[in-house]
């Protein structure tokens, strides 16, 4: 069987990790800010704040921007669950914007088109999350004009996307929103096992987001409400949650982030080969925008049904039978059975739940071998049939 995303374990990640085992530290040790300044530089943001995974980031992202109660946060459908449930967590409420047909983003179009109807409505939202799908950058130039037209605050959920570029520099870098998130689980660029990053330039939402991963604690004595009674002292000021990454993920994943460029790389040549061996079947290819360099998390093609070709569960099913491990990215959020109760229902956002319908993501990690590609594209070409 050939997955659709697969780690890579070096015996450098190895030794990282028996390093702390034979450690005085299994948590909260030097591992996490050294993992932390190495996400930051890497990103070109001032800050980093590791948990132990993206959908912690996203919360206690959510919540340093204070988004609470009567508040809106709006996310593209074409996403994991997580990116909506965590204006949930925090008592909001939730809406989308339907995507761009070409990059599977959220639309820039769709999304201007909604904040003037909301705004002749009065109900704005207070947090967008652009959610950059398959690695590839949303369009941040434009999000980040309307957000200063309409007074949003943006959190970028690069999950998908360590390693990817837009208009030249690293995503993460925050220059066009307030918070940035990263996932490590095992099948995206590179992992910590479980794990998650927020990065930040502002140093009062990273400090925020450092007391939230730890139960809203803190030992410092100026945000204290009355004298330390001692060295030993802390205070829990808000209400915080037990977010912390180990410092066994956290240099599992600093070793890997030195592989990170590498890795991205190799991905971009095995897109390359999909893009030369597949642009004459009955399938549409993923767009790539100009200004983004993605880091290509996924390879998703979409299964043209006309004509008597075999339709998306044909073509899925084949493959998993010919040992292909394809998956399908993502199932819109909107159609999910805790969605529907709220309201929303089967063609509100027409462009995800087109993608969908036809959509099949096939293999892509970086240790995929040409041979095993190309087993990949034989299969494809049979199922199509």
């Amino acid at each position: 069987m050939i997955p659709y995303g697969f780690h890579d374990i070096q015996p450098e990640d190895t030794e990282a990790v028996l390093s702390v085992l034979r450690s005085d530290w299994l948590t909260q040790g030097p591992w996490i800010p050294k993992f932390e300044q190495a996400v930051a530089e890497c990103c070109g943001a001032a800050h980093a704040v590791a948990v132990n995974s993206a959908t912690s980031a996203l919360h206690i992202a959510c919540l340093a921007l204070d988004l609470g109660p009567g508040d809106w946060l709006w996310t593209s459908p074409n996403t994991f669950v997580a990116s909506a449930n965590c204006g949930i967590y925090c008592g909001a409420q939730v809406d989308f914007v339907d995507i761009d047909p070409r990059t599977y983003n959220l639309s820039v179009e769709s999304l201007a088109e909604k904040l003037s109807q909301a705004e002749r409505q009065g109900c704005l939202p207070k947090v967008v999350i652009p959610v950059h799908f398959a690695g590839q950058a949303c369009e941040m130039v434009r999000i980040r004009k309307l957000a200063d037209q309409y007074g949003f605050r943006i959190i970028e959920d690069a999950s998908h996307a360590i390693g990817a570029r837009h208009l030249g520099e690293s995503v993460g870098n925050c220059r066009y929103s307030d918070i940035t998130i990263f996932s490590f689980h095992p099948v995206k660029i590179i992992t910590t096992g479980e794990g998650g990053v927020a990065t930040t330039n502002d140093a009062e939402l990273a400090a925020r987001m450092q007391r939230l991963r730890c139960h809203g604690i803190t030992r410092e004595p100026g945000l204290m409400q009355w004298e330390p009674h001692g060295p030993w002292y802390y205070q829990q000021i808000e209400l915080g949650y037990n977010y912390r990454m180990t410092d066994m993920q956290a240099a599992l994943g600093y070793s890997q982030l030195q592989r990170l460029d590498r890795y991205v790389l190799q991905r971009h040549q095995l897109k390359d080969r999909y893009d030369i061996q597949l642009s004459e079947l009955p399938v549409i290819i993923p767009s790539q925008h100009p200004d983004s360099y993605s880091s290509l998390h996924l390879y998703p093609i979409q299964i043209i049904n006309s004509h008597g070709r075999p339709d998306r569960l044909t073509v899925f099913q084949a493959l998993k039978t010919a040992g292909i491990g394809v998956n399908v990215h993502y199932i819109p959020v909107h159609t999910q059975p805790y969605y529907q109760r709220m309201g929303f229902k089967v063609g509100d956002y027409p462009n995800a739940e087109l993608y969908y319908s036809r959509a099949i993501s096939l293999p892509m990690f970086a240790t995929l071998s040409e041979e095993g590609q190309d087993l990949v594209i034989s299969a494809l070409r049979g199922a199509l049939k």
